[in-house]
């Protein structure tokens, strides 16, 4: 039976066409389930198995660099001379996070506490917890600002009960005593006769009060109603807003715990989160594309104004009494201590501090803090926050210990907590979120330029045939005989 090469091009026509339609409606909807399956997974939600998993127990290593300012010249400081630091570091601390007390609530939000704990790892160390180290005695030095303004009396009291407990204006400690405790007879006193004075009732140390403890009580939206409310904090320990600043917009609790954010971000994006370590908000900025592995990310860094003073940035007046530009006052949440928060060697602060102590070399490189995040999810590829530990210092009549100390933000150290998807979760990641989405993209157009060239073929398929047949009937009557056959071939082709 003869093949009727006529019937059967149209039908690849047909084929072509339902193709192209095929394709151009990928292009459409495509789109609409690559975001519908982004939604379903990061909605927070026992049922998404690995999503949740990795939200509860966060799979990435976490470290914590610690870098101590070692001071060079502490007698020196006394007698008033500009204080001359080097850097220690870095000591090198794994950092393990897990959610805990889980509890999903009606009105679309969960709370929980998240436990950390610290491990010294010496092989990506730079020394050991047993070097010895100088800094300020936060005890003396701090205790002496905060009591400027008592009676003279008082003040020689308090001098006197420092010398009776041996405690100096520097101290010279090991780096595991200075960061998770030492025993100090001061610490005893005032624990015994004014509790509630120091953040700790043990050891006195930098980093006592965070290890093998939790970072307060969060409750967060779920997502479940509105995906761009997923990991936004609704309470922190029951509060919606804090109370420990002058305004209320400094006041308040904005965007996420700082470990996601909504998906499907825009360069106008912006990465608010809430820190209960640094007592506030804050809010990083777009600063450019990047790829990580293939995987397309977004840069955020924080902006100028985010430690700006009142005077420079007046958003900021609430977290006043300020000082210079690149401080941020922290005293009003810890114990009024004169402790302030900045990034690392007074980077993109005011050049004034800078002047105030040698050994400071600040870079973008090296002390600017970023997170590298996945826009269409909200996940976080790449973390690095960086920040500064300072104590301000000067001469206080009375406490004999301050000697001629001139007035200055003395840096103690300053840390980096650090992270980045690789291994397995990368490798998940990439497939579902790179690989996947552009197999789709390219099928789209695959079945459009498949569509099209089988069209093309069929037609030219179908032209071809036609041509064939009508050459293949002769003529014996000359040019009327060959018009009617033309006639005759081409009708009997429509009737085919």
């Amino acid at each position: 039976m003869a093949i009727n090469k006529a019937k059967v091009a149209i039908g690849f026509i047909v084929a072509g066409i339902l193709a192209v339609l095929f394709g151009t409606v990928l292009v459409f909807v495509g789109p609409v389930i690559i975001d519908d399956q982004i939604v379903k997974n990061t909605v927070i939600d026992p049922k998404n198995d690995l999503s949740y998993t990795m939200w509860r127990d966060i799979p990435v290593p976490f470290y914590m660099s610690v870098y101590f300012f070692n001071v060079l010249n502490s007698k020196e400081i006394l007698k008033g001379e500009k204080p001359m630091v080097e850097q220690k570091g870095p000591y090198v601390y794994r950092k393990r996070c897990q959610k805990d007390n889980i509890t999903f609530h009606s009105n679309n939000t969960v709370s929980y506490r998240e436990y950390r704990k610290y491990f010294f790892e010496p092989s990506m160390s730079a020394g050991n917890e047993s070097d010895m180290v100088i800094i300020p005695n936060m005890l003396v030095l701090g205790a002496a600002a905060m009591m400027e303004h008592l009676p003279f009396a008082l003040r020689l009291m308090i001098s006197a009960t420092f010398r009776s407990f041996n405690e100096g204006p520097f101290l010279n400690k090991t780096v595991g005593e200075l960061m998770w405790g030492y025993d100090s007879g001061l610490v005893e006193f005032l624990n015994k006769y004014l509790p509630g004075m120091l953040p700790s009732t043990g050891k006195f140390g930098l980093f006592a009060e965070f290890n093998n403890s939790n970072t307060g009580l969060f409750t967060v939206f779920t997502g479940k109603d509105d995906i761009t409310k997923v990991h936004k904090v609704d309470t922190w320990n029951g509060l919606k807003e804090l109370t420990n600043w002058g305004t209320a917009q400094c006041n308040m609790m904005n965007g996420t715990a700082g470990q996601m954010w909504p998906p499907f971000m825009t360069p106008e994006t912006t990465l608010p989160f809430y820190s209960p370590d640094a007592c506030r908000s804050m809010e990083l900025i777009y600063q450019r594309p990047g790829i990580m592995k293939g995987i397309p990310l977004y840069r955020y860094v924080a902006p100028k104004t985010l430690f700006a003073n009142g005077s420079d940035y007046a958003p900021n007046e609430g977290f006043c009494p300020c000082r210079q530009s690149g401080l941020l006052n922290v005293s009003s949440c810890r114990n009024k201590a004169p402790v302030f928060i900045s990034h690392p060697h007074f980077y993109n602060a005011d050049p004034v501090l800078l002047d105030t102590v040698q050994g400071l070399h600040p870079t973008e490189e090296e002390h600017g803090l970023f997170i590298d995040i996945h826009p269409q999810t909200g996940v976080p590829l790449n973390v690095s926050i960086r920040l500064q530990l300072n104590l301000y210092m000067k001469r206080v009549s009375g406490i004999l210990e301050t000697g001629k100390i001139s007035e200055v933000v003395m840096p103690m150290i300053w840390f980096e907590e650090s992270g980045y998807i690789d291994g397995p979760v990368l490798t998940m990641f990439h497939t579902n979120l790179v690989v996947l989405p552009t197999v789709m993209v390219y099928m789209q157009y695959v079945f459009i330029g498949l569509g099209l060239a089988t069209v093309i073929v069929a037609i030219v398929i179908h032209l071809q045939s036609k041509i064939n047949r009508c050459d293949g009937l002769t003529t014996t009557d000359g040019k009327v005989r060959a018009s009617l056959n033309e006639k005759t071939c081409l009708l009997q082709e429509d009737m085919d």
